[in-house]
């Protein structure tokens, strides 16, 4: 009873006082994602009510407080499954769970859009739409990083996802988006952010490669699409000057930014997520690239 009573004042400050959510955990872990995934593809496949991954995440979500275990599958997405299977519909299951149209809107701006329909070689289907960082064929190491102490300037905790690789590697546009900043920070390097076009979702790809960090034209302002190349790998940033790799280990500095209002972007209140999971989950989905440009395969790859 207390921890309700508890969480209902912090959804209520989220949603009533602050008028947009400013902090939320994305604690989901990469079983219970594949079992929403496989449930959402099946239920298009097999022609059944439509299930939706984000919803189905959202409500089991609810039903754990947003706390998830490590790994292992969720008994709750099962039990609403079967629950929607046999007739009843999840807007009348959860109308009054004020949880779960929380981790709705919150879920919705990490993961909306992920599954769809889409197209290859005018074929249609139907799954992941967006793609894993690095390329199909490079090698990568990483490990879940996120809250890493770093030192460089200041004192502050890693606010993404490393992918230790080889310099040059091909690094992939996750998703159809715009790119918002180009160019030298003292942190990161040569860096690429890219804003997603519903606006809640900015990636930041940073220690680029000396001297050709980007693809060819990469430009401010330019739209890119899911499977893009962009940039390639490299070891550039912690320095004041200009294309210095002082990074002793070449790697992809990964970020997920998730923006409910515009003043979060660069201001206060923002929102960095631990994005280990959700790119173990793209791993299925690599694009290949022939001579560093984008090609139109996709690559299904199994989970890790």
């Amino acid at each position: 009873m207390k921890r309700w009573f508890f969480m209902t004042i912090i959804i209520g400050a989220f949603f009533v006082s602050a008028g947009y959510i400013k902090w939320f955990d994305f604690d989901v872990n990469l079983d219970i994602m594949k079992q929403a995934y496989e449930y959402d593809v099946k239920s298009q496949r097999d022609g059944t009510t439509p299930l939706d991954f984000v919803q189905l995440l959202a409500y089991s979500a609810a039903k754990n407080w947003g706390d998830f275990p490590k790994q292992g599958r969720c008994k709750h997405i099962d039990t609403i499954v079967t629950r929607i299977n046999e007739g009843e519909r999840l807007h009348d299951i959860t109308a009054e769970m004020d949880l779960y149209k929380f981790y709705l809107e919150a879920y919705g701006a990490v993961l909306g859009g992920f599954v769809g329909d889409f197209e290859v070689e005018g074929e249609r289907r139907y799954g992941l739409k967006v793609f894993h960082p690095i390329a199909r064929g490079y090698h990568f190491s990483h490990s879940d990083d996120f809250g890493n102490p770093r030192n460089y300037g200041y004192s502050r905790p890693h606010l993404g996802h490393d992918f230790f690789g080889s310099i040059g590697t091909p690094i992939i546009a996750v998703e159809c988006g715009t790119v918002e900043a180009l160019g030298w920070n003292r942190y990161g390097g040569w860096r690429i952010g890219i804003r997603s076009f519903c606006g809640k979702r900015y990636y930041y790809y940073a220690h680029l490669k000396k001297d050709t960090p980007y693809v060819q034209g990469l430009k401010e302002g330019q739209k890119v699409q899911a499977g893009d190349v962009i940039g390639f790998l490299g070891n550039t940033g912690y320095s004041h000057n200009e294309n210095v790799s002082n990074i002793k280990q070449p790697h992809l500095h990964f970020g997920m930014q998730i923006i409910f209002d515009e003043e979060q972007k660069d201001g206060n209140n923002q929102i960095w997520i631990d994005a280990y999971a959700i790119t173990r989950f793209l791993n299925q989905n690599r694009m290949e690239v022939a001579n560093k440009q984008r090609t139109i395969k996709t690559n299904n790859f199994p989970f890790e």
